[in-house]
């Protein structure tokens, strides 16, 4: 019978017999045997070969040879770098590509974006000053994203380039989209690599089971060769270096497909820009992978008790950067930081950061009841009444499942995470088993060391005179699972000697919470009605859009270390296939009694080590790499929700419009023209909002009075809602004496039809309505309160340029 240190044994032997050249092998001399021990005439000739060669000494030698094989330990410092630039490459080339060209020279017409483009005209009327006020009415408004491009204007002026508002605001997106947020997937995603791989600093499973057999079985191969352990070791190094840790590579490269894939889903950035467009809050969510990030490594200087100011210096920088972008993404990192906080922090900071969040969910909530007023705070189930659900719960849960994706894409996406889910909470967990059996041997062998150097010798004895293999597994290796060849490494490990905290488990745990919460918050909102759904979304307005850009944060680190468990479990898995064979045949030609040994010239021990360490670098991350590459371009096919997203953007930008009351028509573009020249870029000009007036600010420069369409009447939201007031009254009198102290220049008045189709679900939109009322209008003609100077029937029903009549 061989026990499992045995095998193990044989395995160390047959690595140090294939670091051997074949002359060494054929210039072996006789082998005896004294009570167990192995020694050879040539054991000293590798030293001596060396010494004749100027080599001090084998390691040496191995150190000086490696240069020749690509510089591993440069590649392993250039090849992150490397695919890091590339994929983030590629993902801004497919963000561009995706780009309408439309949008250029003519503004996205919807509910948000003359906001956006009047925030950067006031920057560069006023100055960077105004970031702090970018609201007509002087209040803040998240200014980072128009700060930024507000800078693109300013550089590109540098070089003697004039940058529209329009291409700031494009570029700035761009930047935003196909780089900042690509990047911090990518620092995300390689975070949770490096904690998942923490330890393994041996990838070929040869070179773990060597290494994972220091005691009594280890001793006996060492002492029978007259080779120490270092010696085995670098030997099997050797071979592992000269596959270029194929390991380490394969998963750089699918590390290049991750900034692919973050830009991939509709979820973000594509969809933020088709709503609203919600930029403020996109370039939060842009920025919020690297927020995350730093968070995690705070979290590890806490465990790790050092490097913490730094790490809470960075994570507060980050922090105040998100915040800066939009306040509100802080309910996006603290849903998905919960299950991280609750298992990696100690228990009183456990407790603190609960507190802070429980007191930021009260400043939260009286700041709503504060802002808007509204008989329905103590009704929750009325809250969001006009929403309507969009998906069934299937529909819901499944496009969480495929991270917003279509087609094959989506299910490829599905079935990996799944699968990749459960490969890494087995290999976790049997990681975290291995810990506690490794615990409980220490403890053993330091309470009774004597003991089990005796069992130890023991057991050597009682294999040496045991020919019977019966007790290996069908795999040929010891354990009777594939996965306990990929965590037998773990007594082998680089990591300081600070005990573990089994880092696998944890992070597959929160980041599967993590997703399901997201899920649950996206299910509420696109599907569930009533009070608890009401609840749940109501910090994200019950947006879907926002809502969604929450997937790919969670699902895309989680796929990650997926396939990378995957990797690891197909890579196991066959080199037990590998070395079964020749692992039996091995045993069986080498049986060996008290007086005998294995014979050293076997070239079939050498050419089975061989094909194990192939099977063992190469198979799993090719096979995972390559599933994973088939997901990222195909993703790139087929994917009409990106597509419509971008079509209905060119339809938005479009000004051949069915409907001549709509914001922005070939039209009104003309109209808004003559009115500009008409009134020159310093008379304040009136208007309702809705009917598209407002773009003329960043069209022509005009000076509109309020060019956004959300003046609310909650807000005192001065000089517009006195006007609007005034407007409202019938009083010719309170209308030019609000009206007429507004600037020294002259104030107009322009109509140009009803309100947009577009823009009826605005909820305060009936506030506007005395601005396109004909007979308060034609009332006001009548008393010398408005003086028509321009009439523009000629491109619709009602349309003029009126005066007010003030003293100036």
């Amino acid at each position: 019978m061989i026990p499992e240190n045995r095998t193990l044994s044989m395995v160390a032997a047959l690595a140090t017999m294939e670091s051997m050249t074949s002359e060494q092998i054929a210039n072996t001399g006789s082998v005896t045997a004294d009570h167990g021990s192995i020694q050879t005439h040539a054991q000293t000739q590798p030293r001596q070969n060396d010494s004749v060669k100027g080599c001090p000494s084998e390691r040496k030698c191995g150190l000086r040879w490696r240069p020749a094989m690509l510089h591993p330990a440069s590649l392993r410092v250039l090849l992150p770098w490397l695919t890091s630039i590339i994929g983030i490459a590629f993902a801004l080339c497919l963000v561009i590509a995706w780009f309408p060209s439309t949008v250029w020279n003519t503004p996205i017409v919807s509910s948000d974006a003359p906001a956006h483009y009047y925030f950067i005209r006031r920057l560069l009327d006023e100055g960077l000053g105004a970031a702090l006020h970018l609201w007509p009415h002087n209040s803040f408004y998240p200014p980072l994203f128009h700060v930024c491009a507000y800078f693109v204007i300013k550089i590109a002026a540098l070089f003697g380039v004039q940058c529209s508002i329009y291409a700031a605001f494009n570029i700035t997106w761009i930047i935003a989209s196909g780089v900042i947020f690509p990047s911090g997937m990518l620092v995300l995603c390689r975070y949770f690599l490096q904690r998942w791989n923490r330890g393994n600093s041996i990838s070929n499973p040869i070179s773990r089971i060597s290494q994972a057999s220091p005691t009594s079985e280890s001793s006996f191969v060492s002492k029978s060769s007259n080779v120490s352990n270092q010696q085995v070791s670098s030997a099997v190094n050797r071979q592992y270096n000269a596959t270029l840790d194929a390991t380490f590579v394969l998963q750089n490269l699918i590390g290049l497909f991750v900034p692919v894939l973050a830009v991939s889903s509709v979820c973000h950035p594509y969809g933020l820009l088709n709503a609203g467009p919600l930029i403020a809050f996109g370039f939060a969510t842009s920025l919020l992978p690297f927020l995350i990030a730093a968070t995690l490594r705070l979290f590890d200087a806490i465990a790790a008790r050092e490097h913490i100011v730094k790490w809470l210096a960075i994570t507060a920088i980050a922090g105040v950067v998100c915040l800066v972008a939009h306040p509100r993404i802080a309910f996006t990192y603290a849903l998905i930081l919960v299950p991280f906080i609750v298992l990696r922090l100690p228990w009183k900071l456990i407790l603190g950061a609960f507190i802070a969040m429980c007191v930021g969910a009260v400043a939260f909530v009286a700041l709503m009841l504060t802002s808007f007023k509204s008989d329905r705070w103590a009704n929750p189930a009325s809250w969001f009444h006009s929403h309507q659900p969009s998906k069934n719960l299937w529909e819901s849960i499944s496009f969480c499942f495929t991270d917003g994706l279509d087609g094959f894409p989506a299910i490829l996406f599905a079935l990996l995470l799944i699968a990749g889910t459960v490969a890494a909470f087995v290999c976790a967990s049997r990681r975290a088993a291995m810990r506690s059996a490794d615990s409980l041997s220490g403890a053993v062998s330091t309470v009774a060391p004597d003991f089990s150097a005796d069992a130890g010798a023991l057991a050597s004895d009682t294999a040496v005179s045991a020919p019977d293999v019966s007790p290996v597994s069908a795999s040929g290796l010891p354990a009777a699972s594939c996965s306990d060849a990929v965590d037998v490494s773990l007594s082998a490990s680089s990591e300081p000697s600070r005990p573990r905290r089994n880092d696998r488990l944890r992070d597959v745990i929160a980041l599967t919470a993590a997703f399901l919460l997201v899920t649950l918050v996206y299910v509420c909102t696109v599907t569930l009605v009533g009070a608890l759904p009401n609840i749940i979304s109501a910090p994200w307005y019950r947006d879907e859009n926002r809502i969604m850009t929450m997937l790919p944060l969670v699902a895309l680190p989680l796929l990650v270390i997926g396939v990378n468990a995957l990797s690891e479990c197909v890579s196991a898995c066959a080199a037990s296939a590998s070395f079964a064979p020749s692992a039996s045949s091995f045993f069986a030609k080498n049986s060996v009694s008290s007086s005998s040994v294995p014979s050293l010239s076997s070239a079939s021990a050498v050419s089975s080590v061989k094909n194990v360490s192939l099977a063992s670098n190469w198979i799993g991350p090719i096979a995972v790499f390559l599933v994973v590459a088939i997901l990222a371009v195909s993703a790139q096919i087929v994917c009409p929700s990106r597509s419509a997203a971008r079509d209905t953007i060119i339809a938005h930008s479009s000004l051949n419009q069915s409907d001549p009351n709509e914001q922005l028509t070939e039209q009104k573009i003309a109209v808004l023209r003559k009115v500009t020249k008409r009134t020159g870029t310093q008379a304040t000009i009136i208007s309702d909002p809705l009917n598209g007036s407002m773009y003329a600010d960043t069209l022509f420069n005009a000076n509109m009075l309020y060019p956004i369409i959300n003046a609310r009447t909650d807000v005192p939201s001065a000089p517009f809602g006195k006007v609007e007031t005034a407007f409202a009254s019938g009083d010719g009198q309170q209308v030019l004496g609000t009206v007429c102290s507004l600037t020294d220049a002259p104030e107009y008045f322009l109509t140009m039809g009803d309100q947009a189709k577009s823009l009826q679900s605005f909820p305060y939109r009936a506030q506007y309505d005395s601005f396109h009322n004909e007979e308060l209008i034609d009332a006001y003609v009548d008393g010398g309160t408005l003086v028509k100077v321009a009439d523009y029937s000629q491109y619709g029903q009602g349309w003029a340029l009126y005066r007010f009549g003030c003293a100036d």
